[in-house]
């Protein structure tokens, strides 16, 4: 008697509602990255192929759809290769899950997805602020208003502590670890992935001073920076605040911060780039910016060995030169329940 072959949605189901959280031992963050995916991935079956969510088999996700599907991420959706490449390395995971689970099901699907390449992405350019552009940028909110106080301790604590918008977001009163002789701040990273990262006395203060005055000293379970409406803030908003500061600057400061664009990450590029310029060594820097592996912290070696090769070339120019001077539309077709956020 032939074993019963399990759908493509129960398996999918099984993936983000079992396998994932409590297998895997993912974040709630990273595990929505992923369903963003498969939301995708419907649409463009529903849009393009005119199969619905709830009709979509493994026998569907053949070599020619799912190529067709990643084509589709680009001229339709206008993603970026490195997205794209995002896409495919989410379904890549799934294939294998599925593939273990019902290999006589998921086989089409699996072998369709290993046959698809890595497409190459022309590697970004990341923006990086100059220590005076930094002091610029700390010195822009006014700490007379409710929120500039607030937005200068938040971008003072992201340059310190290299931490990211959602870390900044998670921040408690309780994580703050002050001792005779030091300081620290406990983060909760990547894949809920805690490290303690050593603090300034003067960050030590500016923080004290801000916690004192939102009289949330006794509650450690409270967070440090909430926004006008709630008591935690959320990306966007810390984004926001950190968007608003870079415009100030690019208009008031024209001969300084020359790159088209600075998001977000860059203050952490510039943390890790300038422990880098003092000495600190590799291993260090990737502890304090929690990364799992040395190899994502090399960037930042060559990215700082760019800001010397463009140093020099500005010293030979200037001596040697010739002249010294993703909403997804709604639609009656109802998406799986599992797949929304929470």
């Amino acid at each position: 008697m032939s074993r019963r072959k399990i759908s493509f949605m129960s398996l999918l189901e099984d993936y983000f509602e079992t396998y994932l959280p409590y297998s895997r031992g993912l974040s709630g963050n990273t595990i929505n990255s992923y369903k963003q995916t498969f939301l995708l991935l419907m649409r463009y079956m529903l849009d393009v192929k005119n199969i619905s969510a709830s009709k979509i088999n493994f026998s569907d996700l053949t070599y020619e759809t799912l190529l067709d599907f990643l084509n589709w991420l680009e001229t339709d959706r206008l993603c970026k290769p490195s997205t794209r490449n995002q896409r495919l390395s989410v379904l890549s995971a799934f294939s294998e899950y599925a593939q273990n689970r019902d290999f006589d099901a998921a086989s089409v699907f699996r072998s369709a997805i290993i046959k698809i390449p890595v497409k190459k992405a022309k590697a970004k350019q990341r923006a990086v602020f100059t220590r005076d552009e930094i002091k610029i940028l700390l010195n822009l909110p006014d700490e007379n208003y409710e929120t500039g106080l607030r937005d200068k301790v938040m971008l003072s604590f992201m340059y310190a502590t290299g931490a990211r918008a959602q870390e900044i977001c998670d921040l408690k009163v309780g994580d703050i670890r002050i001792s005779i002789s030091s300081a620290a701040v406990t983060l909760t990273g990547k894949g809920s992935k805690v490290r303690q990262v050593g603090i300034s006395r003067k960050l030590v203060e500016s923080l004290q001073k801000y916690i004192r005055h939102r009289h949330i000293e006794k509650y450690p379970e409270r967070h440090i920076f909430s926004s006008q409406t709630h008591e935690q803030m959320t990306i966007s908003c810390v984004e926001g605040i950190y968007k608003k500061y870079v415009s100030m600057a690019k208009e008031q400061y024209s001969t300084l911060f020359h790159a088209d664009s600075y998001p977000p990450h860059s203050m952490r590029h510039s943390t890790a780039c300038h422990l880098l310029e003092a000495g600190v060594d590799i291993v260090t820097i990737k502890n304090i910016l929690g990364h799992v592996s040395v190899q994502t912290t090399q960037i930042y070696a060559e990215m700082s060995q760019d800001t010397v090769d463009k140093k020099l070339k500005e010293w030979n120019e200037s001596w040697f030169g010739d002249n010294q001077k993703i909403e997804i539309k709604k639609t009656t077709d109802s998406m799986p329940g599992f797949l929304k956020k929470r």
